[in-house]
């Protein structure tokens, strides 16, 4: 089992915060109607993706789908990339991390479900909801207490802030 200090060495590391969208920023409902396609995010994850960008780490969100509810909480945030409708996510990330110049030890991958192991083969510190499948709670270095769309990547990045001394101890707006 790995000591909390070896997972904090490996946490310092990170540069770059990789997301999947359907399952763990949302909690992977679709909601039809008569218009545009909905989908549900966290205020609480929201804040902790703007920390982020203090702190000097790019997040990408990476996902199979894609629709315009997430294009635009993409915008909201400042995500440095959003790659949509994507095969594999292993390639997907591949490419980014090669255009971006960071390497896997420099990466946090959270995703929930069997096509986000992909993004895990070229991640140093692996992240996943509560909800996350049983395959990719194995694999997962950490798993947050929440379940994904209900604040699981706020959990995870405030862990991660923590661990390299940039999590506001007052409160503090981003």
């Amino acid at each position: 089992m790995e000591t909390v200090d070896t997972l904090d060495a490996r946490l310092k590391q990170v540069r770059l915060v990789v997301l999947d969208v359907d399952g763990t920023l949302t909690d992977g409902a679709i909601w039809y109607g008569d218009g545009p396609e909905m989908q549900r995010f966290d205020v609480r994850d929201g804040y902790a993706l703007a920390r982020l960008k203090g702190a000097g780490i790019r997040h990408v969100w990476i996902t199979g789908r894609g629709c315009a509810a997430t294009e635009r909480r993409a915008f909201e945030l400042g995500v440095a990339s959003l790659v949509q409708h994507v095969g594999s996510k292993r390639d997907a990330l591949e490419k980014v991390q090669g255009r971006m110049g960071f390497a896997p030890e420099q990466t946090l991958a959270m995703g929930d479900d069997l096509p986000d192991l992909g993004l895990f083969e070229l991640a140093g510190v692996r992240a996943c909801p509560a909800d996350a499948a049983h395959e990719v709670r194995a694999k997962s270095d950490l798993v947050a207490g929440r379940p994904g769309g209900h604040g699981a990547v706020r959990e995870v990045l405030e862990r991660l802030l923590r661990a390299q001394s940039s999590w506001p101890s007052d409160g503090a707006r981003p």
